[in-house]
Parts: structure tokens; C-alpha cells; sequence
């Protein structure tokens, strides 16, 4: 018999969370399903963290400038082990405090992978086995994930997505930064601070594309007085990665391509939704290039069949 409720979220992300606990407050039997870390990519992975890390590289570089500021401060260095464990900390901290609000709102927490399978019913797998949960209503909050570069696939070791950036084995003497948005430009900023010698390489004409103008050339200008080197109108043609480093070449925007060495690569080209495989395709739920395909009410073309009184 499966487990009854009126709503079930799939997705324990902020988009998630957060509507579970409003409808637990709004008087629903509410479950929440997660695979993972409850709140997550952007507590546990993203938002949060990277601003724990680059505080940490904000208070460093401060201190590299003491006597400017009429202070003494000698043999700075930086531990980059406690710096990232500080960062996990702080996501730790704040995941506790989701798993409070699902406990305090009454919301029931199945942790495992959820499929749909028929509209209204979600079968969660975990290491306990297989359990079915049925719904009048589910909301799919599955979030993103990193996209991957088809000639420069993530290994974890030289080539990093933003999580493996958050928790490095080593600090990178040399890092190439593929991609200048939000995620890459943290990064990159947090890594320079630290020391690294670091390349940004974007391929549209100016940095943080998506942001006005005005504030691309202003973070230009500013990324480079602090020591970066930035690329734009430009592209990685390719990556040779061994055990050592990984040799880059680069089309810059005069056409020439230019072959350079470097200690690690980020990959930061935007993201991708986190939607297959959760069974859209056998409820027919319509999605265009893996994005779910809604109406002005949030509503996806599939219904649940109305129950008789």
C-alpha cells in the first residue's frame, strides 16, 4: 500500500524546501523526497559556500595589505585544508537547519532517488529497498547540475567542475577558467586571492555576459588590477590532460591560437537540469531541451485523473 500524502516535493533544493514548508503551513500532508543533501546545491554546493570560501580569501588578501592600513602582519600564509573545511562547516550548519524545519513543520523526509511513474505516484529507491508514495499533487524541484564540455569532461583530479573547486586535493599553482559567469568568476576571484596564477577564457566579448555593460568592463577592470589574466572573444580549442597538468590551446579573438600550461581547469560553461531519468518521459510530461514545460500556474501538461467522492 503506498504511502498517502497531499503533496509530495521531489527536490530538496530552496525551490523545494521552501514549498514543502508553506504547504505544511498551509495545513497539507507534506513529504519531501531527496537523493542527496537536504537544501541542496545551492546550500551545500553553491551559493552558500563559495561565500564562506571567498571570505576567507577577502580576509587573507586584507592581511597580504596590513601596512597599508598602519598594521604588522608577518609571514602570512594561507591553509587552504582549513579554509575549505570552515566552508563545509558552514553548509553543514545551515543543512542542520533544514533538517529542523522538516522536523518542526512535520514534514515526512524520504531520502533516495525518486521516479515518477504514474501521475500521482513517485517509487524512491535508497539502500533500505524500494518504497511507493502516492499524492494528490507533486512538485518536481530537481535543480542543476554543472555542464560538461564534450573535449573536457571532469576528472576531479586536473579538470574540476564547481564542486570539486570547493573541496581541492591541492591549491592549483596555475589555473585556466573556462567560462566567465557567476560560478566561474567566484572561482576565479577566490583562487587568485589565495595566490593561484589564474586565466579567465570567455568566449562572448566581455565578462559576466548576462550582466549590463556597465558592469562587465567595471569587473573587468577590476579582476585584472587584482592579476588575472582575462580572455574574452575567445575559446579553448582543446585540452591535453596528463598526470602532471593540462596543456590548453586557445583561439584567442585575433584567430590565433596560442598553447599554454596549466596546473588545473575549471569548468564553468553553465548548467543543465536535472530532469532525466525521474520518469517525465513515461507520464509524457513535456520538456524542451531537459527544461519542464509549464503554464502561468506552474502546472505541467499531465494531471492526476479526478478521484471519485
Amino acid at each position: 500500500m503506498a504511502e498517502q500524502y497531499d503533496l509530495i516535493v521531489l527536490g530538496s533544493g530552496p525551490g523545494g524546501y521552501v514549498a514543502a514548508i508553506r504547504a505544511a503551513q498551509l495545513g497539507l500532508k507534506t513529504a519531501i523526497v531527496e537523493r542527496e543533501l537536504l537544501g541542496g546545491i545551492c546550500l551545500n554546493w553553491g551559493c552558500i559556500p563559495t561565500k564562506a570560501l571567498l571570505r576567507s580569501a577577502e580576509v587573507f588578501n586584507h592581511m597580504k595589505h596590513a601596512k597599508a592600513y598602519g598594521l604588522a602582519a608577518d609571514n602570512i600564509r594561507a591553509d587552504i585544508e582549513a579554509v575549505v573545511a570552515r566552508s563545509r562547516g558552514v553548509a553543514k550548519q545551515l543543512n542542520q537547519g533544514v533538517t529542523h524545519l522538516m522536523k518542526k513543520n512535520k514534514i515526512t523526509v524520504h531520502m533516495g532517488t525518486g521516479v515518477l511513474k504514474a501521475p500521482g505516484t513517485l517509487e524512491v529507491t535508497s539502500d533500505k529497498g524500494v518504497e511507493t508514495l502516492s499524492a494528490k499533487h507533486i512538485i518536481v524541484a530537481t535543480g542543476a547540475r554543472a555542464r560538461d564540455l564534450p573535449f573536457a569532461k571532469a576528472d576531479g583530479n586536473r579538470v574540476w567542475t564547481y564542486r570539486h573547486a570547493m573541496t581541492p586535493k591541492e591549491q592549483p599553482s596555475k589555473l585556466l577558467v573556462i567560462g566567465s559567469g557567476a560560478i566561474g568568476i567566484e572561482f576565479a576571484s577566490f583562487y587568485n586571492d589565495m595566490g593561484t596564477e589564474v586565466t579567465v577564457v570567455e568566449m562572448m566579448d566581455r565578462v559576466v555576459p548576462v550582466e549590463d555593460a556597465d558592469v562587465s568592463a567595471f569587473l573587468e577592470k577590476a579582476l585584472v588590477k587584482q592579476g588575472m589574466t582575462i580572455l574574452t572573444g575567445a575559446g579553448v580549442e582543446s585540452l591535453d590532460v596528463n598526470a602532471s597538468g593540462v596543456k590548453a590551446k586557445i583561439k584567442g579573438k585575433d584567430g590565433k591560437v596560442v598553447e599554454s600550461q596549466f596546473s588545473h581547469v575549471i569548468v564553468a560553461v553553465g548548467i543543465v537540469p536535472n530532469t532525466e531519468n525521474i520518469g517525465l518521459e513515461t507520464l509524457g510530461v513535456k520538456a524542451e531541451r531537459g527544461i519542464i514545460q509549464i503554464d502561468g500556474h506552474g502546472r505541467t501538461n499531465v494531471t492526476r485523473p479526478a478521484t471519485k467522492a
